[in-house]
């Protein structure tokens, strides 16, 4: 009989006291502050309950990237401190990503390689825009030279949506559906529009071994893959080969979509090798994402890879 695979889940998110204190996001969400600020016991036990061997930690959105460089990047150093002193603490069950101060390129670029060669950090996680500001921006673009330069993955994790956005999409039905704003919706639409920007941006052609994550089976851009390339392939596009790329450089994970028919779709575009299992904990229980992966019509060696395989191999674990 083969020894089941381990399970590694990659987007588990944690709350950082002092970073907190900054946003105020446990005031907002209190049922759940409490289990994102658990970094013992507590949450231990629920991924043993779970099935979860390891959890991949980063800070809950919008982490630094709403703040102003002079905060953020001292901030950031000492929120990095102290999660690499989790993970120390218990390496068998935790590993991290970095949070960036991105609203200072230079300084999220240094943060960035110490992390990853004296914390051991396994990449860095970019939580929606930044400052009102695409992270396709070529001001970002020494987070991604650098995030080459190491051979580490950069996730692009949602946050609330840009507020004209919020004003001319969803204000009229906020007030009965407010998750509309969120993973119902307006997370999708803000972070596939990221990965969009990203190809398009040209920032693949200058560091051609740039990896990307995107969480939620790839904020439904498998689905859309072949219609986005062939639309921009028609007479008047500069040329981009978008559908290629995309399965070139990105990465996504089952965080928060365990659904058979999208993991099937995006198994088709991308292959097995491209796809991380994740929960998107707190926000989503463990097991439903754990009993999914048993039931799901895949094989053994797809399961694998899913489900720790493909995230030793990116992040080196």
């Amino acid at each position: 009989m083969k020894e089941k695979p381990q399970v590694i889940a990659i987007e588990e998110h944690y709350f950082d006291a002092e970073i907190v204190e900054h946003f105020g996001e446990s005031e907002k969400r209190p049922h759940l502050a409490a289990r994102l600020s658990d970094l013992g016991a507590q949450r231990i036990k629920e991924m043993d309950e779970g099935g979860i061997d390891i959890q991949v930690l980063s800070h809950a959105a919008p982490a630094t990237h709403l703040m102003d460089a002079e905060l953020a990047v001292p901030l950031a150093k000492r929120a990095n401190d102290r999660l690499a002193e989790t993970v120390r603490s218990n390496p068998t069950r935790f590993a991290g990503f970095a949070t960036l101060p991105a609203i200072d390129p230079k300084a999220a670029a240094d943060e960035l390689e110490r992390c990853v060669n004296t914390l051991g950090m396994k990449g860095a996680m970019i939580h929606g825009l930044t400052k009102g500001l695409f992270i396709d921006d070529k001001r970002f673009w020494p987070i991604f030279e650098r995030a080459e330069a190491l051979d580490v993955p950069i996730y692009l994790h949602p946050a609330t949506p840009h507020p004209a956005v919020v004003e001319a999409y969803y204000k009229d039905y906020l007030k009965e559906f407010p998750a509309l704003l969120t993973a119902g919706w307006g997370f999708t639409v803000e972070t596939a529009t990221q990965g969009i920007r990203m190809v398009l941006s040209g920032v693949f052609d200058a560091y051609p071994n740039l990896k990307i994550i995107l969480g939620h089976l790839g904020e439904s851009l498998p689905f859309s893959l072949w219609r986005i390339d062939a639309t921009l392939s028609r007479k008047g596009n500069r040329a981009v080969a978008f559908r290629d790329t995309f399965c070139e450089h990105f990465y996504i994970t089952t965080s928060g979509n365990f659904s058979d028919p999208a993991m099937l779709c995006s198994i088709m575009e991308m292959g097995a090798d491209r796809i991380l299992f994740a929960i998107d904990w707190p926000y989503v229980e463990n097991r439903p994402g754990t009993e999914w992966m048993e039931r799901i019509s895949l094989s053994a060696e797809d399961k694998a890879k899913i489900l720790s395989g493909n995230a030793k191999k990116l992040l080196k674990m």
